[in-house]
């Protein structure tokens, strides 16, 4: 479904503040993986979500998704195939905008726009059955504005936003950082749930080395822009941090110095 193949990422090149982020990357997620993402502060995580969903163009290499080259596609073009959910729970939804109105553009993305408004119940019907999924309570305010939902109650609505046309690839950008531990811990619920039950192929930025273990079939560590780490299947379910934390000292011959890593575990 995705194939990432030999990337480079370079910024602000020729100057003192020169940054090679992906350095000759390669990876492969097959349908249906879901792939977790660690590594320290400028591993290249963040730059690497970004290349395949277009906001930065990659210096040298290839991208494809589910077998088409995305590699020179602007961002707005690569939507088509993705559905993203960024950090900042602000991100994703339009706060003046009410709930069942934000489901509906996102529901509407990539039709072809006509002049006929308005919500049809059978559009009201399916997303209430969808946001009670959620279990928020969300299904009974959908014409409560946005903005007014707490961080956690957005992110799930953006969650359920960025899937509901079934993307060829869901990116999640740690995505649960900016909660607190138990609306993070009812996010990432919802997170395996749908992801599970639509089959969607995702690639999940994480701090939390416990939750990045034992979310997903697939691990991935990075470190100065390479992927210095990749475990699937039976050898990641019996990892454990501090396999994590020897794995990237073998691999990187330096110790993990992140302090937001080692907190959240």
């Amino acid at each position: 479904m995705l194939q990432v193949s030999h990337i480079s990422k370079t910024f602000n090149a020729g100057t003192v503040n020169q940054k090679q982020a992906l350095r000759d990357l390669s990876l492969t997620l097959k349908n249906g993986d879901f792939v977790t993402v660690i590594g320290g502060n400028g591993a290249g995580k963040s730059t690497l979500l970004n290349a395949i969903a277009g906001t930065w163009l990659v210096d040298e290499g290839q991208i494809l998704i589910d077998g088409k080259d995305v590699t020179r596609l602007p961002e707005h073009k690569r939507a088509a195939f993705l559905g993203r959910v960024f950090q900042d729970p602000m991100n994703g939804t339009a706060a003046a905008m009410g709930i069942e109105e934000n489901l509906a553009l996102a529901f509407r993305r990539g039709d072809r726009r006509t002049l006929k408004g308005g919500i049809t119940a059978g559009e009201r019907k399916l997303y209430r059955e969808m946001l009670s999924r959620l279990g928020l309570g969300l299904e009974n305010r959908l014409t409560t504005k946005v903005g007014l939902l707490s961080g956690g109650q957005r992110q799930a609505l953006t969650l359920l936003m960025a899937t509901l046309k079934k993307p060829k690839l869901l990116l999640l950008d740690e995505h649960t950082a900016a909660l607190d531990p138990k609306t993070a811990a009812k996010v990432l619920e919802t997170t395996e749930t749908i992801v599970n039950q639509d089959h969607l192929t995702t690639l999940m930025i994480t701090h939390n080395m416990r939750d990045a273990i034992h979310i997903g079939n697939r691990l991935i560590m990075m470190s100065e822009g390479r992927i210095i780490y990749d475990v699937a299947g039976e050898e990641k379910k019996n990892l454990t941090v501090e396999d994590l934390l020897r794995k990237f000292a073998e691999a990187s011959g330096e110790e993990l110095a992140n302090d937001r890593m080692m907190l959240a575990n």
